[in-house]
């Protein structure tokens, strides 16, 4: 997958992301200083306005490397019950930090090298191979600053080291600027340090300015650019999602936080709901690796939602458990039938307040002019105890099956794979039959009913029969 600028890598963890920030962080300030007292003794022996300005801002950039260092460790801090969404803008805060460093820095530099033009002080510039060499070495330096930083920054989203490489690429663009001064006077030209000065200044306040509008950005929860609509397109692609209502994102600490709707069909049991957002999880981490998205699925009716969908929907709110159910229309009105089971022990009057709750939901569903009746029966709860019936009976059954399929001369044979068990309430018959594959479903199920009830007359101790069709060129 490509990588855009400011997107997480997605093979680095959290913890590992951590320490890589903290790493950067720590080197930078050690190099700060190095730097800072070098550049420090090369602007006392230059008397270079333009080299004692650079100096001094490496003696400030000293504390801003400190801060981020802290800022960095601080973001990483998990969350906890006074910052639910953790501490990722403390980096965003040194960042601006940074920001007011920088301004200040560039108004010091103007007002001090515009004193000297207006009172036309221009001190002699000394220009020593020393002075020459500390700037290379310390352009060098910045230039890998710069670079590495900007690096870690891109890997990790970290606000605060992004504002370091902006940081150290003013720094390198400043040394330049030094020695080219440094150079002009060399050869005689007396306001070049000066000149050099102020175009530091107007540099590393332009500097701030870009850092400015990208940390207030992240302070103001600004989503990230382009992010939102790559992820409304990866979530209208996964199975299941009917739209997407909303989304917001907001940017902190390197990760994305955000929060997306997500519309699904009511009909859909829990455990699909929950496989749709699970999928929707994985294709967000594909544009944002480290991004915390929360998901919040509401079911709503789709176009292709059928009637009997809707009825079993209703039923399945109520807890209650209904088969056989027909829908049809009666000229402009809809009429409803349905099997509810209830327990045996429940009282007539109590069953018949729950059917009438449930025929006044389906009412509500499609209208007052429905007709919904239902017919209650008792739910078996439990399994009887039993035992594998005598190997008579099983053959005796067996037959019975094969030569009622044959009297009939219906489309079902070959009964096989016959079990009966004995049980308090009487037989109980599972088997095995074919049909024609090329048959409609209701065609064979009229068929074994009709094998089903003549067993039952004929044999008044079987209770109950569960037949399993199978294609006739399909083995057992």
């Amino acid at each position: 997958m490509k990588q855009t600028q400011g997107e997480p890598s997605p093979r680095l963890d959290a913890a590992t992301l951590s320490r890589i920030k903290q790493r950067a962080a720590i080197l930078s300030v050690m190099a700060t200083v190095l730097l800072t007292l070098a550049k420090g003794v090369a602007a006392v022996m230059s008397g270079s306005l333009a080299l004692l300005t650079d100096a001094l801002q490496g003696l400030v950039d000293v504390g801003s490397t400190l801060f981020t260092w802290f800022a960095v460790r601080a973001a990483d801090k998990p969350a906890d019950d006074e910052h639910h969404y953790g501490h990722g803008k403390v980096e965003a805060l040194a960042a601006l930090v940074e920001t007011a460093i920088l301004f200040t820095l560039a108004g010091a530099i103007l007002w001090e090298a515009g004193s000297r033009l207006w009172t036309g002080a221009l001190s002699a510039v000394s220009v020593t191979p020393v002075v020459i060499g500390v700037l290379i070495l310390s352009m060098v330096v910045d230039a890998v600053r710069w670079r590495s930083l900007q690096k870690v920054a891109r890997e990790t989203g970290s606000e605060a080291l992004a504002a370091e490489a902006t940081h150290f690429s003013a720094d390198f663009v400043g040394s330049a600027m030094v020695l080219a001064g440094l150079v002009a006077s060399w050869y005689g030209f007396a306001r070049a340090d000066t000149v050099a000065a102020f175009a530091i200044a107007a540099f590393t306040a332009f500097s701030a300015f870009k850092l400015a509008r990208r940390t207030i950005d992240t302070l103001l929860d600004t989503a990230p650019e382009g992010l939102s609509e790559r992820i409304t397109e990866a979530a209208a692609a996964v199975g299941g999602v009917v739209a997407v209502d909303w989304l917001r994102l907001r940017h902190a600490g390197g990760r994305v936080y955000g929060e997306i709707g997500i519309r699904v069909s009511r009909t859909l049991p829990l455990d699909r709901v929950v496989a749709i957002k699970s999928a929707l999880l994985a294709a967000i981490a594909q544009q944002e690796p480290l991004a915390e998205i929360t998901i919040t699925a509401n079911p709503v009716q789709v176009d292709d939602e059928t009637a009997l969908e809707r009825v079993l929907l209703i039923a399945l709110k109520m807890k209650i458990p209904v088969h056989h159910v027909t829908v049809h229309t009666i000229g402009e009105r809809l009429s409803v039938s349905l099997d509810m089971e209830v327990e045996a022990a429940l009282a007539l009057g109590e069953a018949h307040e729950l059917a009438s709750r449930l025929e006044a939901a389906i009412r509500a569903e499609f209208g007052g002019e429905t007709e919904v009746e239902t017919h209650i029966e008792p739910m078996a709860i439990g399994a009887p105890s039993g035992h594998n019936a005598a190997w008579e009976t099983v053959e005796d059954i067996g037959k019975a099956l094969a030569a009622e399929a044959l009297r009939l001369g219906g489309p079902v044979h070959d009964i096989h794979s016959v079990r009966v068990r004995q049980t308090a309430n009487g037989l109980v018959v599972n088997y095995h039959c074919r049909a024609d594959a090329a048959l409609d479903v209701a065609a064979v199920h009229a068929a074994v009913d009709a094998i089903e009830r003549a067993v039952r007359l004929s044999r008044p101790q079987v209770c109950r029969l569960v037949s399993h069709a199978e294609p006739s060129h399909q083995a057992g």
